[in-house]
């Protein structure tokens, strides 16, 4: 009878968990997400402003950059919601109660435990699958926006040069949004300066109804050209001037719209891959860097002498006798020391020209590994901060968005630093791409093992009078 009430008030605590980690989680992923699409905006505003772009062009870059966010906010929203939910139960005397009932802290972690793994398992997943995906339709949208001309912006007495081959200045513009007053444009399209001129009083502009025209018709105007023709071999530069009633342009507004760049050009980014199409290309990469390592090593050959016989050496000596102080000798000495010295310059100048190439070659194989290890170590780090956060909450027993929030960010930042610092020096060649990628796990995971093993002893970790307590007893000690 105990035992079938244990497991019937395990159950609902199990359950409890449960639903007091569903809600934070969610919550604190929205956020998330949220403040880290802001940064993007805020970092790419510049190409993204004035260039008249479509909603649902926005929309979708929004869609497809909320999904390359993933990997940043999903284990922070997991750190953030084990300690709220862990905080609040221990806030709330529930995790006492349990452990009086003879129920410990990790039976209690069992279910969320559970989640833990399925999330870092769908984290895997995501990133090997959906995340190439997204990558390589963010990249290519966000270079052909970059790409974008400014939108067509034609203001009140200033020059418009963002029509190709045309300059324009309109005076003044109606209420109607139509009508437009002096009109000047000046027509390079010939390519030879300002040799024509269009001045008018007043005008229309509009677009024509596909909207890949801009239409502008003029009212009493004038049309200036300066040609050019010779006389007696001077260039006499004569003036035709034409006066118009009624004059028709029509521009070309094509080069506004968004052209959207053929997306096979961006497969070959290691951003763009998923495991076995990474593990490829480092195998290829690998057999282009020993191949140019040993065609350096062919190259270099002949201008080195190995030799294996001992028997070279005395033949050699024997053969060395010393001569005279001569002319011949020392012209002799002098070419044998010219001729090595351009040797050991020809020599320098293969290894620089190889070392640069093969360099670039390493970076571009540590970049491909430090991807491939990435898409591992995003599912990994989303069950340590999980090991942190929830013995962490039980320990400073605090619920809400307060103390947990705060003390999240700072568990997040030591993550997310030293994820970025391993990261660099593993592009650079300082480390190892698995030491890199895989340095914030090895730093965080003893950290969780720690908080768990505190948790579960009722540890005072972040009690400031215990620490008083000690303190004042280590000196006191001291003096005796």
């Amino acid at each position: 009878m105990y035992f079938t009430g244990l497991l019937f008030a395990l159950k609902k605590l199990h359950q409890l968990v449960l639903n007091s980690f569903i809600g934070p989680f969610i919550l604190t992923f929205f956020i998330a997400q949220f403040v880290l699409l802001m940064q993007f905006l805020w970092k790419y505003i510049d190409d993204l402003v004035g260039k008249g772009l479509d909603p649902a062009v926005i929309a979708e870059l929004l869609f497809y950059t909320s999904a390359n966010l993933v990997p940043l906010a999903l284990p922070l929203s997991i750190l953030v919601s084990s300690i709220m939910t862990f905080g609040n139960l221990a806030e709330h005397f529930e995790i006492t109660a349990a452990k009086a009932a003879g129920i410990s802290l990790q039976r209690l972690m069992l279910p969320l435990f559970t989640v833990a793994l399925m999330i870092s398992g769908l984290a895997f997943f995501f990133s090997n699958t959906i995340l190439p995906y997204t990558n390589l339709k963010m990249g290519s949208l966000l270079y052909d926006i970059r790409q974008q001309k400014p939108a067509l912006s034609i203001r009140e007495g200033v020059f418009y040069s963002g029509i190709e081959g045309y300059s324009i200045k309109v005076g003044s513009k109606g209420k109607d949004g139509k009508s437009i007053g002096n009109v000047m444009i000046y027509d390079h399209t010939g390519g030879q300066g300002n040799r024509k001129v269009v001045v008018a009083k007043e005008g229309k502009m509009e677009t024509s109804s596909d909207e890949r025209y801009l239409l502008l018709t003029l009212f009493n105007g004038n049309m200036y050209e300066e040609q050019r023709r010779e006389k007696n071999g001077v260039d006499t530069h004569p003036l035709m001037r034409n006066s118009f009633k009624e004059y028709h342009i029509s521009f070309d507004l094509s080069q506004f719209k968004l052209n959207r760049t053929n997306e096979d050009l961006f497969k070959g980014g290691q951003q763009m891959m998923n495991l076995s199409q990474l593990k490829s290309a480092i195998d290829s990469f690998r057999v282009e860097y020993d191949a140019r390592v040993s065609s350096t090593r062919n190259v270099l050959q002949p201008y080195f002498l190995f030799v294996r016989d001992s028997t070279y050496f005395n033949t050699a000596i024997v053969a060395v006798k010393p001569v005279a102080y001569s002319r011949d000798s020392v012209y002799q000495t002098s070419w044998l020391y010219e001729n090595a010295l351009n040797q050991a310059r020809s020599v320098k100048s293969i290894l620089n020209s190889n070392r640069e190439e093969l360099e670039n070659r390493e970076q571009q194989i540590a970049r491909y590994e430090v991807e491939w290890h990435r898409k591992l170590s995003l599912s990994t780090a989303c069950f340590i901060l999980f090991l942190i956060g929830a013995p962490l909450g039980a320990i400073i027993r605090k619920g809400g968005l307060g103390m947990p929030l705060v003390i999240s960010i700072a568990f997040f930042l030591i993550y997310h630093v030293t994820s970025i610092t391993g990261e660099k020096f593993a592009k650079e060649g300082i480390i190892t791409a698995f030491s890199g990628m895989w340095l914030s796990s090895m730093l965080l995971l003893p950290v969780g093992v720690f908080l768990i093993y505190k948790a579960t002893h009722d540890s005072v970790l972040f009690d400031p009078d215990s620490y008083r307590t000690f303190l004042r007893k280590l000196f006191t000690s001291g003096k005796k």
